[in-house]
């Protein structure tokens, strides 16, 4: 049996979280008892499939995670009369009790404890098999899992963490590092250097055991080609760019030709093209992984802040609208323009027009269940591993800019009419090109956020970035300027975690 074709059921998970307790510690609704512990291969599968369950969270990718970072910084703005959903980062008032930090902390780490429980009991559920199938099965789940660890960890360094630097990331405050399920560990913050080497060692066991025969595009579960480009953007983060290119070729010239950018100059149908397809169907070979939806069973709705229909199921009522720098980017012959944006008209009483994010109109398959909005998240697509593999080609102590180039050509032939855009980087104009080539292609999908921490003064001289007013858009937070040194580029740790019993977690200078 093909191990991409078993069945696998999701389940719900509900957490519930006390705000007096720690994230790190198991609470007494989600703790197992011994007797009542993972033992069979039944009990892996269903384990797994939580697992997988816990990540439809809308305080992730769904969410949060996706939104957040964007939102925060400087390629939405928020509307006069939105609803504050998001207001506080809109407004970069972000404190350690904040409801979004605070989820998003906790729901990292319930899966990391739950991924650790797995890991802490498969080899003795292997050990018992006598079918060669299930053993194959558990290992891949074992690969699976080591991934999605490190996919956690990755994120929670990315929002709670500095930048990472070569030189003093042995110095820098990490995440606090839970390797194990049932032994009591000390909530101490590992230094960055640390933090990033757990998730890299959790990616090579990964690379190990899943077999790239059974990688797929579209994937609902973690593969080979997931963790090869998870390990592509954990290595551009750390500034390793020989580990970011190879990881990222890995996927890009994948063995079995598996991967493809999906084409927004060549039609699918009468009315899309093979980009429009993917956001409007969530099926594209393209994308490396997403996080599996059904009508029954689906997480958060990524855009409602950015359309709201459902108000009145009229006029649109978005709480964000892009920004006007933003848009003016999508040069003549972009066909990411029309994909991501259309001009609508608002039921506030400005009766503001403006052209509004529709990248997550939502699956179509969804509004016909009268289910508005909800489109799969996309944390890993090929067109991310064509940026990290050209950026990481002009960064190297030697740059080849003539591969930095090919990179952004082939994937800009893919956006523009004719095949169009091409564009040549040099040692003068990389960081600003593609810069703008990440904004352009990556849109809302929460990455801006850590760019600009990671840039640095190579990026607008590390002047971050500064809000200018827009139409009929909140007087509060429009003018804002933030640094690339700016702490609150890095999110408070939450508040319950520094005074848990026994903690020893340090908090960040943004809990200040």
């Amino acid at each position: 049996m093909k191990i991409m074709n078993k069945i696998k059921y999701f389940a719900v998970v509900l957490a519930t979280l006390v705000a007096t307790t720690s994230c790190l510690d198991k609470l007494p609704a989600s703790a197992i008892p011994a007797d009542e512990a993972m033992q069979s291969f039944d009990d892996a599968s269903q384990t797994v499939t939580g697992i997988y369950s816990m990540m439809k969270s809308s305080a992730l990718w769904s969410g949060h995670i996706t939104l957040l970072p964007d939102i925060q910084t400087d390629l939405v703005y928020a509307v006069d009369g939105y609803s504050n959903t998001y207001g506080q980062h809109w407004l970069w008032n972000i404190r350690s009790t904040n409801s979004e930090v605070e989820a998003v902390y906790a729901s990292l780490y319930s899966i990391i404890s739950n991924c650790n429980f797995y890991l802490e009991r498969i080899d003795d559920i292997i050990a018992k098999q006598v079918d060669d199938n299930n053993i194959t099965i558990l290992e891949q789940y074992t690969g699976e899992v080591y991934t999605i660890r490190a996919l956690c960890y990755s994120e929670l360094i990315k929002f709670f963490c500095n930048a990472y630097d070569p030189a003093t990331a042995d110095t820098e405050l990490g995440v606090v590092l839970r390797k194990g399920y049932s032994k009591e560990e000390p909530s101490v913050r590992a230094t960055l250097k640390e933090s990033y080497e757990f998730v890299v060692a959790d990616l090579e066991m990964a690379e190990n055991i899943l077999d790239s025969q059974y990688d797929i595009y579209s994937s609902y579960y973690m593969t080979n080609a997931v963790a090869h480009a998870l390990h592509a953007r954990v290595a551009l983060y750390m500034q390793d760019w020989d580990a970011a290119i190879q990881h990222a070729s890995a996927v890009i010239d994948h063995e079995n030709g598996m991967y493809s950018l999906s084409a927004a100059n060549v039609l699918y149908t009468n009315e899309m093209t093979f980009f429009d397809y993917m956001w409007n169907n969530d099926l594209a070979t393209e994308t490396i992984w997403q996080v599996g939806f059904t009508p029954t069973s689906y997480g958060g709705a990524l855009g409602q802040v950015f359309l709201n229909f459902t108000t009145d199921y009229t006029y649109y009522y978005p709480d964000y609208v892009p920004a006007q720098w933003a848009l003016d980017l999508y040069g003549s012959g972009d066909m990411r323009l029309n994909s991501y944006f259309a001009t609508l008209s608002t039921g506030y009483d400005h009766a503001l027009t403006w052209p509004l994010l529709v990248k997550y109109y939502g699956n179509q398959s969804f509004i016909s269940n009268y289910i508005y909005h909800v489109s799969m998240p996309k944390p890993f697509r090929l067109a991310e591993q064509y940026l990290i593999r050209a950026e990481a080609y002009c960064r190297k102590s030697t740059p080849d800019f003539s591969k930095a180039t090919a990179d952004m050509n082939t994937l800009r032939a893919s956006r523009f009419s004719g095949g169009g855009g091409s564009i040549s980087l040099s040692a003068d104009n990389f960081i600003t090109e593609i810069a703008n080539e990440r904004v352009r292609e990556l849109f809302m999908e929460g990455h801006r956020l850590q760019d600009i921490k990671r840039w640095g003064k190579l990026y607008n001289n590390g002047n971050g970035f500064s809000r200018t007013p827009q139409l009929h858009t909140l007087t509060e937070g429009s003018s804002i300027s933030i640094k690339a040194d700016d702490p609150r580029l890095v999110w408070p740790i939450p508040q319950h975690e520094l005074e848990a019993p026994g903690s020893q977690v340090l908090p960040n200078k943004s809990n200040n």
